[in-house]
């Protein structure tokens, strides 16, 4: 008797490749996860720090239009009520000032959050209605610019410093002035625009390797997969009959690429030069996440914006006591931190130092205690305009799985679990993989 059953390799464990295993295993195959860390999670995990204690190796939140990340965690048995607490989009600085959507209709609850946001005059207001009609009216399509610095020129400066900065830093861990304006009218359409639901915050109220990736990894093996650790992947080779594929001399039918963009650079690069060249070629922004321990008095909220600087890094704060993490611990997030990981670590915690000092002086004093500090120095792939992304088949029967392979959104980890959704169905179906979709999905802080 012939074997029917597909024998599909995923090399990495990250989100990508834990989404890729999961759905492969859903739809039949028989599948091996071979992962060179000892733990799962890749960039967006719980780590050990001292005294026990186990942090975020960097602040992640996810939104309502995460439609495959919810699907998948359920899948999987995470219920995401329990692991994670949803509210309304609110953008809201310290002050009060700020933009907070109420219930209901997306469109009329933009309109309802603009028209009552604290601090800007009704010129303002106004003019951001004006400009997200337009776009609207559009189709949410470039225009034909460049840039979301072209993109938002004619808007007031406090509109743009106020909420499309933040947001596009955010979303796009790339400065509106380099960002892509296409990408970020994407990330409006799906996060603001989107259905009913898909613009509230989703804040973790258990580490990132709960929400995740240790129930996919241990989902995977109850369910009779094969997950090595420790192991790195050093060879690709097509099988003799050019039906399938060996990695290290282990045959497979199908193979997914869900390690880094350069780690699958490597592995393809006998394969398909042209592929390597362009996955290996991209240009990466860090995001670092500083830890400060706080006074007795906790932050207004559990997320909050605040107004950055040259001299005041951190875009928002994140309260763990009000997501039922850490008693005292404020998580402050500097997306496209390029220009502080020049200066160093030191440099850039004492400048959140002092601009919590400043920011929030109820919670803070210039003698905060540093918890812990995590500067992932390859976060996301810069988004910026013409940029070219690796399609996601190589050859038949090997394809990439990563938040940087071809698509319309940023690297977000909603852009990761498609990815690797995307290249199981490939792996496991003889058909070729099915275009990438669009559909709401959009974080607003990466």
């Amino acid at each position: 008797m012939s074997r029917t059953t597909r024998r599909v390799a995923v090399i990495g464990a990250g989100w990508a490749g834990l989404a890729a295993a999961v759905q492969a295993v859903d739809l039949g195959a028989e599948v091996t996860v071979i992962e060179m860390a000892a733990h799962p999670g890749g960039r967006a995990r719980s780590v050990d720090i001292a005294d026990g204690m186990r942090l975020d190796n960097g602040q992640h939140i996810l939104i309502g239009a995460y439609s495959e990340t919810l699907r998948l965690m359920r899948m999987i048995g995470v219920d995401p009520s329990r692991v994670m607490q949803r509210r309304r989009l609110e953008l809201l600085y310290p002050d009060g000032s700020g933009l907070a959507l109420p219930p209901g209709p997306v469109h009329l609850a933009f309109a309802w959050a603009v028209a009552t946001a604290r601090g800007w005059t009704w010129r303002e207001r106004i003019a951001l209605l004006r400009h997200a009609a337009v776009w609207r009216l559009r189709g949410m399509r470039n225009p034909g610019v460049g840039t979301v610095d072209d993109l938002c020129a004619a808007l007031p400066s406090r509109v743009r410093d106020d909420l499309i900065d933040p947001l596009c830093v955010a979303a796009l861990n790339t400065p509106a002035r380099q960002a892509d304006a296409t990408v970020f009218l994407r990330v409006l359409a799906d996060a603001l625009f989107g259905v009913p639901g898909s613009s509230d915050l989703l804040l973790p109220t258990a580490g990132l390797s709960r929400l995740f990736p240790v129930p996919a990894a241990d989902w995977l093996m109850r369910q009779q997969a094969r997950v090595q650790w420790g192991r790195r992947a050093m060879r690709l080779e097509r099988a003799d009959d050019d039906a399938g594929w060996s990695i290290d001399g282990d045959a497979f039918d199908a193979i997914v690429l869900a390690c880094s963009a350069a780690e699958a650079a490597r592995l393809a690069e006998p394969i398909d030069a042209a592929w390597s060249q362009s996955a290996a070629a991209f240009r990466y922004e860090p995001i670092a996440t500083v830890y400060l321990r706080r006074g007795d008095v906790p932050l207004p909220r559990p997320m909050l914006a605040l107004r950055s600087s040259p001299a005041e890094p951190a875009q928002f704060a994140f309260d763990l006591a009000l997501l039922d993490q850490h008693a005292g611990v404020v998580a402050f997030v500097v997306s496209g931190a390029s220009a502080w990981l020049e200066q160093g670590l030191p440099r850039l915690i004492a400048a959140i130092q002092d601009q919590a000092t400043r920011a929030l002086p109820g919670s803070f004093d210039s003698a905060a205690e540093v918890v812990h500090a995590a500067f992932e120095r390859r976060a996301t792939f810069a988004c910026i305009p013409g940029l070219r992304r690796p399609r996601l088949e190589i050859a038949p029967g090997l394809l990439a799985a990563g938040d940087y392979v071809e698509g319309p959104y940023p690297a977000t980890l909603e852009g990761a679990v498609r990815a690797g959704v995307r290249a199981a169905r490939g792996a496991v179906s003889s058909t070729r993989p099915v275009p990438n979709q669009p559909s709401g999905m959009q974080n607003l802080v990466p």
